[in-house]
């Protein structure tokens, strides 16, 4: 009897080290001829040493079809589970490309969803590292229902715990609108791709030739179709870029992000005057107002080169971690489009959802003119930022630190939609729009019939702008809640972050708005 238990036990043993070796040392050896590392790899390297338990280690396929029912597939391609990251638990799931190519099949896509469910139940982050050649095709429409199950969980979880989807390989078809749900994307740059057809569809579809890294690259997703929100040079590196992202975030929506300790102790900053110049039409990078305001080295920049009209990301100031929205000047004056629009409207949604304080650096000209971006949608797109900072309850702060024109500048956490507290910088501009353009049309027949043109329109800019444009007059119709000093900047929202932190607003019952999509 006793050898009986040791067999059975041997033999468990033996399934565990099969079901590890996913599709065998041959596929592995191609894997890491690819510069990938294999699932169980990546997993051991994302989570704290030993921390990692699987789940649903020995699921296998149903399908008879195709000659199936004479292959095994081991774990079903796919490895799911639960484990910590700097001792904070995580749940995720890693396909394993030496397995059917981590192709998604019935009994894959209930694997991940059951983990999914395990995640939202306990109010743990769930992470999803994929490398997959999309649906099973021998499975057919089961392969279909699969995805459903998962789709259907990332959106009812959406704001409920935090969603992070990388991309380790190729992730074709269906495959690709589960990440497009999730809160961030990461991808590998030269190793991972998303496209809904490949270059062979659309060669034979449109007579168009591309590469698949053309066609979906990292490089393409971070910088113009904006579906990846970092691009990272190495699968480590990716797997890095998790853990920091990680470090910002509560683990649900109930929760608020840990305060980490802060040693500074001097929050003057004497060098912000002369990191923003005087003359408003004169660009600058906003970057180093962040750096000078925040905690040392605590930006984490999202979504860096796609729309970078508008910085966004996560730092922390004082030790709390705060979501920052900034217009740019660097990049066409700061004004506002069809892209940066839905880059910071989503942005802003996640740090509501997640109880993260927002803070915006504004110094814009407007929404962005043009016929491309009227026939675009731009009123629509646009509407999404009133929309997003409208429905926020958690602190919101503003610092307008030159420019504030027309609609962008109620558009961008006004006190009207909502902002609790709205600080100006001396020099700031607020206005209908700029002086410039609005001494063109009030003052058109002045100007024209003066002996000096251009010497009175001069005079009347420098007269609106010293009666209209500066910050006393928001100021003392209380839609500046201060003018400040601007080496006073991180005192103030150190200020405004201990007085806003037991916020509490409600808005009207309902099911649930209708964002302008």
């Amino acid at each position: 009897m006793i050898m009986d238990i040791f067999d059975k036990i041997n033999e468990l043993y033996d399934k565990r080290r099969l079901a590890e070796l996913g599709g065998g040392d041959e596929r592995i050896a191609k894997q890491h001829a690819k510069g990938k590392m294999t699932a169980r790899e990546r997993i051991d390297y994302l989570l704290d040493d030993g921390s990692f338990v699987e789940l649903n280690t020995f699921i296998e396929h149903r399908t008879t079809d195709f000659g199936m029912d004479q292959s095994i597939a081991r774990g079903e391609g796919v490895v799911t589970g639960y484990g910590k990251i700097e001792g904070k638990p995580v749940y995720l799931f890693a396909q394993d490309f030496t397995v059917y190519g981590g192709a998604l099949g019935e009994m894959h896509g209930n694997k991940i969803a059951a983990v999914m469910d395990l995640a939202a139940k306990n109010g743990v982050p769930f992470i999803g590292l994929n490398d997959s050649g999309g649906a099973r095709i021998q499975e057919g429409v089961s392969s279909l229902d699969g995805y459903g199950h998962v789709f259907y969980r990332n959106s009812i979880y959406s704001g409920v715990i935090p969603q992070i989807s990388v991309i380790m390989g190729p992730s074709a078809g269906g495959a690709v609108y589960s990440p497009a749900i999730t809160d961030f994307v990461i991808m590998v740059d030269k190793t991972s791709q998303m496209f809904i057809t490949g270059p062979k569809v659309i060669e034979t579809v449109t007579g168009e030739k591309i590469t698949a890294e053309e066609l979906g690259g990292a490089h393409i997703h971070n910088s113009k179709s904006g579906n990846a929100h970092i691009k990272a040079e190495s699968e480590e590196a990716a797997l890095d870029a998790v853990k920091a992202l990680l470090s910002y975030l509560p683990a649900n929506h109930g929760e608020k992000a840990a305060m980490k300790h802060h040693e500074e102790t001097d929050n003057l900053r004497p060098d912000l005057v002369d990191v923003v110049p005087f003359d408003s039409t004169r660009p600058y990078d906003v970057k180093n107002v962040i750096h000078q305001v925040v905690d040392k080295d605590s930006f984490f920049e999202i979504h860096e080169n796609f729309a970078k009209n508008i910085v966004i990301g996560f730092a922390r100031i004082n030790g709390e971690t705060t979501g920052l929205i900034c217009n740019q000047p660097k990049y066409l004056a700061g004004g506002l489009d069809i892209d940066s629009s839905d880059k910071a409207a989503r942005f802003i949604r996640f740090c509501d959802s997640f109880n993260i304080p927002l803070i915006t650096f504004e110094d814009v000209t407007g929404f962005f003119p043009g016929i491309k971006q009227e026939h675009g949608g731009i009123i629509r797109h646009g509407a999404k930022i009133l929309y997003a900072y409208s429905e926020a309850t958690v602190p919101k702060i503003t610092i307008i630190t030159r420019k504030a024109y027309g609609g962008a500048y109620v558009a961008l956490n006004s006190k009207s939609i909502g902002a609790d507290l709205v600080y100006a910088w001396p020099n700031a501009e607020i206005a209908v729009m700029g002086p410039e353009g609005a001494a063109n049309i009030i003052f058109a027949k002045e100007i024209a019939e003066s002996e000096n043109p251009e010497q009175t329109r001069q005079e009347k800019i420098n007269m609106y702008r010293e009666k209209f444009a500066n910050p006393y007059i928001a100021a003392g119709l209380g839609m500046v809640d201060d003018v400040i000093d601007p080496r006073h900047t991180r005192i103030k929202l150190i200020q405004a972050l201990e007085m806003l932190r037991n916020k509490q607003e409600n808005r009207p019952a309902k099911k649930h708005g209708n964002i302008p999509l």
